[in-house]
């Protein structure tokens, strides 16, 4: 699977986090003590679920620069890096957002864009991109990137995916007391060990069925940011022109950490339905139907 949901693995690493020191203060014990407590235990996930995700979408910049090693060159006086910092400003100017920071990474044709806030966010181009591709096919990629910063991608992603961890919190806890009270009849004051295997289990089954309604979200938004390159170019050839090349190239593999931002995969098979991104000729097509000129 190449693509994984931007900030899955800090989002993941925080829920853990979140979760064991739930347990160790007795907070688990605590909520089916004298019985299920549905209202605390949905306060509970949703401190949990949304937790983990908030975090992740916060610390989103930090990882991304970290994880590909990627080097600010808004300040650059090199003349490709002049060209592509003008890009991402003219698009930002265009888009009404904020100048975002601008960054070069090592690697094969891909580019990503991260960050909280609209203003304040991270446009990242992979020197492979650079090398394999025309000055308006790279425009066109750079547009895509801007485009998820306008779009507001990262807040959705960050939600969605904190619903859907709410829902697995509370759905596997629920779960896990039916089983360790009513199956196998543990009558003793608060959780056995029925609820804690449960819980863990569902936590990473109900965890990975919570993966595919994101990456189905998260498919959708690549639609979206595709037209709105097309708008912030006038025109849509140009990204119908960067899609089939990128169609055409091995895209590499991006970070975990931030593979949900990045311009393009592959998806095959069953691993289709945990993929970020639709396959190329299903994003030319619908570019190419859409209404831009």
């Amino acid at each position: 699977m190449k693509r994984i949901l931007l900030f899955v693995v800090t989002n993941l690493a925080v829920m853990l986090v979140l979760g064991v020191a739930a347990s160790l203060l007795g907070v688990n014990r605590f909520l089916t003590a004298n019985g299920l407590n549905l209202g605390m235990l949905l306060a509970f996930a949703a401190l949990i679920g949304f937790g983990g995700a908030i975090i992740s979408l916060l610390m989103s910049k930090m990882v991304a620069k970290w994880s590909t090693g990627a080097k600010i060159i808004n300040d650059s006086t090199d003349p490709t890096h002049r060209w592509i910092v003008g890009t991402v400003e003219g698009f930002a100017k265009k888009a009404g957002i904020g100048m975002p920071d601008v960054a070069i990474f090592e690697g094969e044709p891909n580019a990503f864009a991260t960050g909280a806030f609209k203003n304040s966010a991270l446009v990242a181009v992979s020197t492979g991109l650079l090398h394999t591709m025309n000055r308006e096919e790279v425009e066109a990629v750079i547009g895509h990137e801007v485009a998820h910063v306008a779009n507001g991608d990262m807040v959705t992603m960050a939600l969605i995916q904190g619903v859907m961890n709410t829902f697995v919190v509370f759905l596997s806890r629920v779960i896990g007391y039916f089983v360790d009270k009513v199956i196998l009849k543990n009558d003793r004051e608060g959780a056995g060990i029925g609820y804690y295997v449960t819980t863990i289990v569902l936590d990473i089954v109900l965890g990975v069925l919570a993966a595919i309604v994101v990456a189905w979200f998260s498919r959708q938004r690549e639609y979206r940011a595709d037209a709105g390159a097309a708008a912030l170019m006038g025109r849509k050839q140009p990204m119908i022109n960067a899609l089939a090349r990128l169609g055409g190239m091995d895209p590499g593999e991006l970070p975990k950490s931030v593979a949900t931002m990045g311009i393009s995969s592959r998806p095959s098979g069953l691993m289709a339905l945990f993929s970020t991104h639709p396959p190329m000729e299903d994003r030319i097509r619908a570019l190419q139907q859409s209404q831009s000129q």
